[in-house]
């Protein structure tokens, strides 16, 4: 199937797309900042370059969107009508190096929690959070 947008669109489009400082990235981050946690952002010293970093608690926040990272049985992943192999080899390669990155920081002895963008939408925020605070405490 075609793409329904001509190229200039379609890259605008992608363009726009933010890598870095999410909404949910920074939802995260005001609720421990709130707290009273301090972290570091995007540590790239680090494999998966995780999102937050909490050294004191030797605890990385990895935040998901759910279509980039294929959240199995989530309403917000969807696979593209168009382009689908690329997508799916993209979202696959994705998932592989997301497994790589938190066993190999499990293994340098770091707790790594990875919060869904669907588990910080709605009614499920605070729940997720207070659950955050719990797992990075204990």
């Amino acid at each position: 199937m075609a793409d329904v947008h001509d190229k200039k669109t379609r890259s605008y489009n992608m363009s726009q797309i933010k890598g870095k400082n999410t909404k949910p990235e920074i939802l995260v981050r005001k609720f421990l900042f709130a707290n009273g946690f301090r972290y570091r952002l995007c540590e790239k010293k680090l494999p998966g370059k995780p999102d937050i970093v909490l050294p004191k608690y030797k605890t990385i926040i990895f935040v998901h969107g759910c279509f980039w990272h294929g959240h199995s049985n989530c309403k917000y992943f969807v696979v593209p009508k168009t382009n689908t192999d690329w997508w799916l080899n993209k979202i696959n390669t994705n998932r592989i190096n997301d497994k790589k990155a938190m066993k190999t920081l499990e293994n340098e002895g770091w707790k790594v929690i990875t919060i869904w963008e669907c588990d910080i939408k709605g009614k499920n925020r605070f729940k997720t959070l207070s659950k955050l605070l719990g797992i990075i405490l204990f």
